[in-house]
């Protein structure tokens, strides 16, 4: 009877571990951003990397960060369960935030050009990404399953859930992109990043403190499993040592981008041929195309993020050298633009979900939807040319980036929210988890893409600085017309595609759309 009581306690209409979760994840994500939004500043003004290495070692970190969750929720499937893999999770971005607020020595540069960088500082950062690759790896998508676990098949909840949840996520991103930023340019890196891992821990704390909520949820598929010794130690206690251990080749990769690129095109290649063998093989009419559908889709997906994913590298540089960031006679630190995205997410989103429900039969297909995002985030790399071409010779005003950030989240708002529950519907159910890898894939694929991309900008510095505004203002112009063509030439490219698209999918397209 007791029990019956615990499960009928609901906080606002769902079950109260939603808002443990809402926290864990607000925080969570409030580290992680925060972190990322100052990690092109610090090496390039600290350890004075040129903006070429900057840029392609954010972009090897983001893919790891968007590859490695697929391994980590394979480990959480099979083995760990949710609950334990987002606690172990938090632990190592706990460690990996901490270890980033480790300074060290700033780099210098002599008359010469020469510049003389603290090592040790370095491979304690190298080191520090790893241990976070590996956190989001055993978080990201754990947090998410667990939150689907909340609610039984058919609950009407679980959509206003799921949105909840979410609006967890930009609320720490809108957070994280002012406060640690501010305090990482204002007083120092290691305050940035150390507020970073503040934040980590309260979502930590948050989730271990929360767990009779869960009312066992998340828990293991094979406790027999991990409770069994293998050369005298209990298995479980193995999956977190090979985990900890598999740090040290993170440490190794995410400095050699070579290595990330071929990986990344190699697990593309193989993942490829084998939906294409497998749609061949196993499937049939309606289910193959249907699968078709999906890979054509996910490839398109690609360069969207590729384009959006800018914000952290060559348009926050952007910010730092050429907008006018003053406002009433004080600097708005460059970072401090990100949250313009989280924050057009929490005031667009409801507004898109009422939009789509308001357009009825009118309301355009995935397809459509996804032409609309590209040549959205298209647009929005417009403004900035538009922007730079009416400066004259001055700075940038910063309305024209806060419009890019307002058009780039119209289109997220088009591809992101519909673009899982694509996969969920049009895989085919023997590969649902498969190709949900795939989406994570492409998504790293992107990330990386978008580093190289911004290397298009590439400014030459002194001591961390561009030296001269007007030659950097034509270098970020030269890329931005490109995104803005590259936009909207793939934009229209889908829009047409969008009819043949649509039979493939063979109405599934209609049920995602209700």
């Amino acid at each position: 009877m007791s029990n019956m009581n615990i499960e009928e306690k609901t906080f606002f209409g769902h079950p109260r571990a939603l808002f443990i979760l809402f926290f864990t994840e607000m925080w969570e994500r409030f580290s992680f951003y925060g972190m990322k939004a100052l990690l092109v500043f610090y090496l390039v003004k600290y350890h004075l990397f040129s903006d070429d290495a900057g840029n392609l070692l954010v972009g090897s970190y983001a893919a790891l960060v968007y590859a490695v969750p697929v391994i980590g929720g394979f480990i959480a499937d099979k083995y760990l369960g949710f609950r334990k893999a987002i606690v172990f999770g938090g632990i190592m971005l706990v460690l990996g935030h901490l270890g980033m607020a480790f300074e060290g020595n700033a780099a210098t540069q002599s008359m010469t050009g020469e510049i003389t960088r603290d090592n040790f500082a370095l491979q304690v950062f190298y080191f520090s990404l790893a241990l976070i690759i590996l956190g989001v790896g055993f978080l990201k998508a754990n947090i998410s399953s667990l939150v689907g676990e909340l609610y039984e098949v058919g609950d009407k909840r679980r959509d206003s859930g799921f949105t909840l949840f979410y609006m967890g996520i930009n609320l720490g991103s809108f957070l994280a992109t002012i406060i640690c930023v501010w305090l990482g340019e204002t007083y120092g890196w290691s305050y940035g990043f150390g507020a970073a891992g503040i934040g980590m821990f309260f979502g930590l704390m948050t989730f271990i403190s929360g767990r009779k909520l869960l009312q066992g949820k998340g828990e293991s598929n094979a406790p027999e499993y991990l409770e069994k010794t293998s050369f005298g130690i209990k298995n479980e206690w193995i999956i977190y040592g090979l985990s900890v251990l598999s740090t040290l080749i993170f440490w190794q990769v995410v400095q050699r981008h070579e290595v990330v690129s071929y990986s990344l095109q190699l697990a593309g290649a193989v993942s490829f041929i084998y939906i294409v063998y497998y749609a061949i093989t196993q499937l049939n009419g309606k289910a193959r195309e249907q699968l078709f559908a999906l890979t054509i889709l996910i490839v398109f997906t690609i360069v969207f993020w590729a384009l959006f994913e800018q914000a952290y590298t060559s348009m926050n540089l952007f910010a730092d050298r050429a907008l006018d960031r003053t406002v009433f006679g004080t600097e708005i630190p460059a970072g401090t633009f990100l949250s313009f995205n989280a924050l057009f997410i929490i005031l667009l989103a409801p507004v898109f979900a009422w939009l789509w429900v308001k357009m009825g039969k009118y309301n355009p297909n995935t397809a459509v939807k996804f032409s609309l995002a590209l040549m959205l985030v298209g647009l929005g790399f417009g403004a900035l040319v538009m922007g730079i071409n009416v400066s004259g010779l001055g700075k940038v005003a910063a309305i024209w980036l806060i419009l890019t950030y307002f058009l780039h989240t119209c289109g997220e708002l088009c591809l992101s929210p519909v673009g899982l529950s694509a996969v969920t519907k049009l895989s085919p159910v023997k590969i649902v988890g498969f190709m949900m890898g795939v989406w994570f894939l492409a998504t790293a694929s992107s990330e990386f893409i978008a580093s190289v991309l911004a290397n298009i900008a590439s400014v030459d510095t002194s001591n961390g600085l561009a030296p001269d505004l007007n030659i950097a203002k034509q270098s970020y112009l030269k890329l931005f017309e490109y995104l803005f063509y590259t936009g909207l030439g793939f934009g229209a490219l889908l829009l047409v595609l969008s009819p043949v698209i649509k039979k493939l999918m063979h109405g599934v397209d209609k049920e995602l759309n209700n």
